[in-house]
């Protein structure tokens, strides 16, 4: 029985932060926290395939910094990568950028405008879990899982309450 609300709280635990995670990353709040899902090894090392990184934007950028930058979209995906150099051009920073696992740096300059945000952290490998969730399937199974948990634990208690009730005097007289 205690492993059972054991069980039940930790599942409605780990749908409650998931959600808490879907949303953050969903929610366009500008100068607020980003969750973004790590798709390359391009960072390996410091930041894994499938991790999750959180973003916030950053008055300014520093060289060693990790940053996420370009366009986010359906079809966009954004690039997180180190901080390589900076020079200033037409009085304005440019960063350039490199993968700490990458032998090259990007060949694309990037400009402040860019940039998402600076990394403030990341958990490695809850990205494929969000990515699963995002899915029909993972959506079903983190609500469906946990609401046959729940209502199962609810219908044991129930029956266990029915069993101890002793019978009442309206119920004595319909056997006699």
């Amino acid at each position: 029985m205690k492993i059972a609300n054991i069980l039940s709280n930790i599942i409605i635990g780990l749908v409650i932060a998931l959600a808490v995670l879907l949303a953050a990353s969903k929610l366009p709040i500008p100068g607020n926290y980003k969750v973004l899902t790590v798709l390359s090894g391009s960072m390996e090392p410091a930041i894994h395939t499938g991790a999750v990184v959180v973003i916030k934007p950053a008055g300014e950028y520093n060289i060693g910094d990790v940053i996420t930058f370009g366009e986010t979209g359906k079809n966009k995906t954004p690039v997180t990568h180190r901080i390589s150099n900076i020079y200033v051009k037409e009085g304005k920073p440019v960063f350039i950028t490199k993968g700490d696992a990458n032998n090259a740096a990007d060949s694309r300059e990037i400009t402040k405008e860019e940039i998402i945000g600076k990394a403030a952290f990341n958990i490695p490998f809850l990205g494929y879990v969000l990515e699963f969730v995002k899915k029909p399937i993972g959506f079903a199974v983190v609500v469906i899982l946990p609401a046959i948990v729940i209502i199962g634990d609810e219908l044991r208690k129930i029956f266990k309450e029915f069993k101890k009730k002793p019978m009442s005097e309206e119920s004595e007289e319909l056997k006699s």
